[in-house]
């Protein structure tokens, strides 16, 4: 995989020259006008289009393979909160999924386009029935591995925000314990914030190996990060 894009010339004036700078339009906010800005200006973006990516976050997944080996051909994976789908392509070319026979599921309460290979499902994960529906996908087997990108939408208040997201972590933590096969993986996007630890002893009794990373393609000044736990033990320890 090509590694972050690098330039001998960052910061030089000719490179400031070429930024795209946005102007704000009398209903776009500040913030939306600086979000814009950042977006039409980064390079994950223009060569996650290029590369017929759906959303530069395909990048985080595939640098976290990468390193960590995460999928194999094969593997049965289900991802929570899905749209785009930029995680569903990765894992879908990563495991060889079959379109006929999909190994890979994805849901997700946004409406997404098809993804060849993969069986996706326009459903709230927190619903009552959603993890029923996506075991049927599932053919009822057992998943190897648990993907979630999924984030609360935020306030502006950080700590609330963060208590938001470690809650949806703790929901498919949950439901992980519930579909992994012996041996599979969780992986899950938190925000740096200091309240995870009830979480981090639950994923300890139940994985052989827990830690956090941090893939390049996440912006440094975002707080986000990834729990990685490996070696589902197979018999849920509370």
């Amino acid at each position: 995989m090509p590694n972050k894009p690098t330039g001998k010339g960052a910061g030089r004036r000719g490179d400031r020259d070429l930024k795209t700078r946005v102007k704000t339009a009398k209903k776009r906010t500040t913030s939306s006008t600086r979000w814009l800005q950042r977006q039409l200006n980064d390079p994950y973006v223009a060569r996650a289009r290029a590369e017929g990516w759906r959303a530069r976050s395909a990048y985080k997944l595939l640098e976290l393979d990468e390193k960590y080996e995460l999928l194999k051909p094969g593997m049965r994976v289900v991802d929570l909160g899905a749209a785009p789908g930029g995680w569903c392509q990765v894992a879908v070319k990563a495991v060889k999924s079959d379109p006929e026979n999909p190994t890979v599921v994805g849901i997700d309460y946004l409406e997404m386009d098809p993804v060849p290979g993969a069986a996706l499902l326009q459903k709230d994960f927190t619903d009552e029935d959603a993890p029923q529906a996506l075991f049927d996908l599932l053919g009822g087997h057992k998943a190897d591995i648990v993907l979630s990108d999924m984030a609360a939408p935020t306030t502006g208040h950080k700590p609330t925000d963060h208590l938001r997201i470690i809650a949806l972590v703790e929901i498919a933590a949950d439901y992980a314990l519930d579909v992994l096969a012996p041996g599979g993986t969780f992986v899950a996007k938190v925000f740096q914030g200091g309240t995870e630890h009830e979480l981090l002893a639950m994923l300890k009794r139940n994985f052989a190996t827990t830690f956090h990373a941090k893939p390049p393609s996440s912006r440094s000044e975002s707080a986000e990060t990834y729990l990685i736990a490996r070696g589902f033990k197979g018999q849920r320890q509370d």
